[in-house]
């Protein structure tokens, strides 16, 4: 225990952390020390903070984000303006954002010798295009068909199916994930990546710092490096004071020859197979695309690789090899990222929302959104569609699972029909509706993904997998317990609600 202890204290995580927090303690004493001249200091403060409220009030975007910086700059007028230039916002520099345009161009253009499926989409299925055209607009990504799509409905199934796909590669192998740890899952995929290697396959592992930090050793991408697999250590977590860090890879990608790929919640760790109980019968999802379809999910692996390691010119050597058939309905890949302030997850969530005639169900390991989507979600109840929502009975997060909870009244309330995943941990983010659309990715239904990380997912319309969702869906409602306003009530005594609503002010900057 105390061995234990004493390597987590030393750990690289807890030393930058402490080198963080050493930062932002010098930066209070230089301001307590600016007190020596505290008239001037003080009157720059509240012009500041005034200055920024007259900004957030006018200026695009949730109220839910602007919130808890206005009550803040309100509280502590002469920190909370500081602190709001300082962390207030998404740092994106000219060059950065230059750099990432030239290489979302790089892709259009490889991506361009493909026939996207627009123009057909819109004859076809006119109510529906809109939906494409606005991910078509904010992502640069456009529709596809010739895809086989394939519903995976847990880590198990996923795990088989990466496992066969890696075996039959021949050209090359692309991974993105946010959590890779030393287990079963990741050491079996990294003996076939090894072989692979060997046969003179091309391999490329991108991972998260931060969410690696406590799963992987240090300098694990030396070793990956030594194996012949190409690293991309995402953002790394270094004892910077940077907002930046806030910012994280959560997305979940494989690419296998440009024909083969792989979206949806599933990490690369030993919970989500379930060879171990960690909150108890951990349920996720992922989909599994072959054919054109794979070349966005292709385009944004390159984007972010290159951003890193520029050594592609031409990405059009990775587009698929050939089409599938004919008829397999629409998929259109897409991916929400922090620094163009378009949240593109929310607003295709939204618009399910608002176009359903029948039913939207989903899933969530959680529950902290803005008014805006609370709103549709009320809404499409209120005019008589089906909306049902499946999270956590057993949480990972015990905080975030109360302010889940605190979300359900309004929404059952006005005919939402909210149940907890009894068995354990649902993780699976999915929507599903009208037996027409689907969405199946790593956006979950808090501020984390809808505002802060680096998410994907992939819409399909008139696919196996949309029905394949929906079947699952209802297999996943029947061992789920239903949420009644009497259940809303016990969950929360009145001096807790006051507590949690008192965090949920705050939630947005979590």
């Amino acid at each position: 225990m105390i061995r234990k202890l004493l390597h987590f204290l030393t750990s690289r995580l807890v030393v930058t952390a402490l080198l963080i927090a050493a930062q932002a303690v010098l930066l209070f004493m230089i301001i307590l020390k600016m007190s020596n001249y505290f008239i001037y200091f003080y009157a720059f403060c509240i012009l500041l903070s005034l200055f920024l409220l007259v900004y957030l009030v006018n200026n695009d975007g949730s109220p839910s984000l602007k919130i808890p910086w206005i009550i803040l700059m309100l509280i502590l007028p002469i920190l909370g303006g500081i602190a709001y230039v300082c962390f207030g916002r998404t740092p994106v520099r000219k060059e950065e954002k230059a750099r990432m345009d030239e290489l979302v161009q790089r892709g259009l253009k490889a991506a361009a010798k493909l026939d996207d499926a627009g123009e057909c989409l819109q004859q076809e299925a006119p109510q529906f295009a809109g939906q494409s055209h606005y991910i078509e607009w904010a992502n640069q990504r456009k529709p596809y068909t010739n895809t086989e799509c394939v519903y995976l409905p847990l880590g198990e199934v996923m795990f088989e199916r990466l496992c066969e796909e890696l075996k039959k590669a021949r050209h090359f192998i692309f991974m993105e994930y946010f959590i890779v740890e030393e287990g079963t899952m990741w050491n079996t995929i990294l003996e076939i990546l090894q072989e692979k290697v060997k046969a003179g396959v091309e391999v490329r592992m991108m991972y998260d710092d931060l969410g690696c930090i406590m799963t992987l050793p240090d300098h694990y991408d030396q070793k990956l490096e030594a194996m012949g697999i190409k690293p991309v250590v995402f953002n790394r977590f270094t004892a910077h004071l940077t907002v930046s860090h806030n910012n994280r890879d959560h997305r979940k990608i494989t690419v296998i020859d440009g024909n083969v790929g792989f979206n949806g919640g599933i990490n690369l760790a030993d919970e989500y197979i379930n060879a171990y109980a960690k909150h108890g019968h951990w349920k996720d999802s992922a989909v599994m695309l072959k054919g054109e379809g794979v070349v966005n999910l292709t385009m944004m692996f390159l984007e972010a690789w290159n951003f890193y390691r520029d050594e592609d010119p031409d990405f059009s050597r990775y587009l698929p090899e050939s089409k599938i058939r004919p008829g397999c309905g629409y998929v259109q890949s897409y991916t929400d990222i922090p620094l163009d302030h378009e949240m593109t997850g929310e607003t295709v969530y939204m618009n399910i929302l608002n176009q359903a005639q029948d039913y939207v169900w989903m899933t969530s390991p959680y529950l902290i959104i803005d008014h805006e989507l609370l709103t549709a979600l009320m809404m499409a109840a209120k005019r008589g569609v089906d909306v049902r929502l499946i999270t956590p009975h057993i949480p990972d997060k015990w905080y975030v699972h109360l302010i889940t909870q605190s979300t359900y009244p309004s929404l059952v309330q006005a005919g939402v029909k909210i149940y907890e995943y009894t068995p354990g941990f649902i993780h699976a983010k999915t929507f599903v509706s009208d037996d027409q659309v689907g969405v199946v990715g790593t956006i979950n239904l808090d501020y984390r993904s809808l505002v802060h990380h680096y998410e994907c997912a992939t819409w399909m319309l008139r696919t196996q997998a949309v029905s394949q969702l929906h079947d699952d869906f209802l297999a996943t409602q029947a061992v789920s317990q239903p949420i009644t306003i009497e259940d809303c009530r016990q969950f929360q005594p009145l001096l807790k609600r006051w507590i949690v609503n008192v965090i949920k002010l705050f939630a947005p900057l979590m």
